[in-house]
């Protein structure tokens, strides 16, 4: 690290200390809430993922009942829409499942089976349930890469940053005490010059 010995280099590298500590709460409380939003969301993927296994199992209950040539449920069970959100944290935009819209079941009441509306509404939440997974992961690797910026940041100011500009400071600060020191030693020497020569010619 090549470093000016001068002044106004030692206010510039003060200026920048200050900043760097100013600076570095910011990104440790910044850090910390990432890591936190992390522990929850990974805490609702996993009740997500518990929730979908149950309702997959409840349907192996009837599933034989799907493989009737007369039914296919497809059809109702490919969403129109997906209606997302969004909400920030720690500075971070991060998208929130709301719901998914389905087109209406339409089917003949007296020729379809009286399970169908039972089992589309079971398919839909399964599906409805996947979509969720799928946004909270979205939502996840946002984060860690966030996280990973962030840390990395906290690194830079830690044990980068900060050191450089106090081992800066005190290299500059001994530098201007030895020439101050010096001075002084120069001053004195040319007092007792001008005080021998006045002896001299007196």
């Amino acid at each position: 690290m090549k470093i000016k010995l001068t002044k106004g280099e030692l206010k510039r590298q003060r200026d920048a200390l200050k900043s760097y500590e100013r600076y570095l709460p910011t990104l440790q409380l910044k850090k910390q809430q990432l890591q936190l939003e992390i522990l929850h969301l990974n805490a609702a993927l996993e009740d997500r993922r518990t929730k979908e296994k149950s309702k997959v199992a409840q349907r192996q209950a009837w599933a034989g009942l799907l493989t009737d040539k007369g039914v296919s449920l497809e059809a109702w069970l490919k969403p129109k829409e997906v209606v997302r959100g969004t909400r920030n944290v720690a500075g971070v935009d991060l998208p929130v499942f709301e719901r998914l819209v389905f087109g209406l079941a339409e089917y003949d009441l007296f020729l379809t089976p009286l399970w169908v509306d039972q089992a589309v509404d079971a398919l839909r939440e399964i599906v409805s349930l996947r979509k969720e997974i799928e946004v909270l992961n979205e939502a996840q690797v946002i984060l860690r890469q966030e996280l990973r910026i962030t840390t990395q940041r906290v690194n830079l100011f830690e044990k980068v940053k900060i050191p450089e500009a106090e081992e800066a400071i005190r290299l500059i600060k001994i530098y201007i005490g030895d020439q101050m020191t010096n001075a002084v030693g120069r001053s004195k020497i040319a007092k007792r010059k001008i005080e021998r020569v006045m002896l001299v010619g007196s």
